[in-house]
């Protein structure tokens, strides 16, 4: 039976939830969750999103993530593909480690959403260490939504979600809390948060444009890094690298492309090829020089 087509729109908040299969747990130790987290913020490097709650379990986890125009399936390939090629290295084994696709579910408004981040955090409650103090479980971002500890990650929006309760820090802060810990209701409701059919959420969120002209942005490359379009092109072209490398990232990035799409583009090269300069490209563009080139690419779409 051919599977469903999961429902996106690139304008969505997900609740995402990943799981092993039965027979082996998602993480052994901190080690595996630290992992885990460190590849979701290389992806977000890569795709830009926005992670609003998390909660990593021994065999399963949560997530609430603002897509921010990107595909939430690439967006997760990105993230469960290193991390089972990590994870079977490690631990030397084959095989699948996820159970089946990550499970999705778009958010509907507000008040689902405040339900959502309540129902993540409370994950942690089952841990026994923590059944009475969830807050400081090193692997849920509740912690850092209460100011009891850094985001070490630097993966979590917090602001989005306390401005809904008030503009207020320490007000909105409280309050949250309250949430957390009073409005159990919330929390037992979202046990069935698979079952019913997903509805958009679009809020006044600002979204990043994915649909710019690989066109455009190459002109922009070549004239910023002033080489000739033709090097782009060549395979070993030593004076290009680094112009190829901030390429492969933009367009991944504004233009949702695929490796094999970027191939395309630039010819005589190979996917494996441009995995690595993209990933050579996401650090360049953090370097003062390039970030021009990623701010006359975003007024394109302005």
């Amino acid at each position: 039976m051919p599977r469903l087509a999961r429902e996106k729109s690139f304008d969505s908040i997900y609740h995402i939830m990943v799981k092993s299969i039965s027979e082996v747990n998602l993480y052994i130790d901190e080690n595996d969750k630290a992992k885990y987290l460190d590849f979701m913020k290389k992806a977000q490097d890569q795709f830009e999103f926005r992670v609003y709650s998390y909660c990593l379990m021994d065999n399963h986890a949560h997530f609430i993530i603002d897509a921010n125009g990107a595909d939430i399936s690439k967006i997760m390939h990105f993230i469960n593909y290193k991390y089972a090629m990590y994870f079977n290295k490690r631990y030397e084994r084959h095989g699948h480690l996820f159970q089946d696709r990550f499970k999705s579910k778009i958010v509907k408004d507000d008040r689902y959403l405040l339900a959502l981040t309540a129902y993540v955090h409370f994950n942690a409650t089952d841990i026994k260490e923590y059944k009475t103090n969830p807050q400081d479980y090193p692997f849920s971002s509740l912690g850092i939504f209460l100011a009891q500890r850094v985001d070490e990650f630097e993966l979590i929006d917090k602001d989005f979600i306390l401005s809904i309760f008030s503009l207020k820090d320490a007000a909105a802060r409280a309050m949250y809390r309250d949430l957390i810990f009073k409005v159990k209701s919330l929390v037992d409701a979202q046990k069935e948060e698979f079952k019913n059919e997903p509805t958009e959420y679009r809020s006044m969120r600002t979204v990043l444009v994915r649909d710019l002209s690989p066109d455009r942005i190459i002109d922009i490359i070549i004239r910023k890094f002033n080489i000739d379009k033709l090097m782009l092109k060549i395979k070993r072209a030593k004076d290009a690298k680094e112009a190829k490398a901030v390429l492969c990232f933009v367009l991944r990035k504004f233009c949702d492309l695929k490796c094999a799409d970027i191939c395309r583009i630039l010819g005589n090269t190979g996917q494996a090829n441009v995995s690595r300069l993209c990933s050579i490209g996401r650090e360049l563009i953090k370097e003062e020089r390039y970030k021009v080139i990623a701010e006359e690419i975003l007024s394109i779409g302005a």
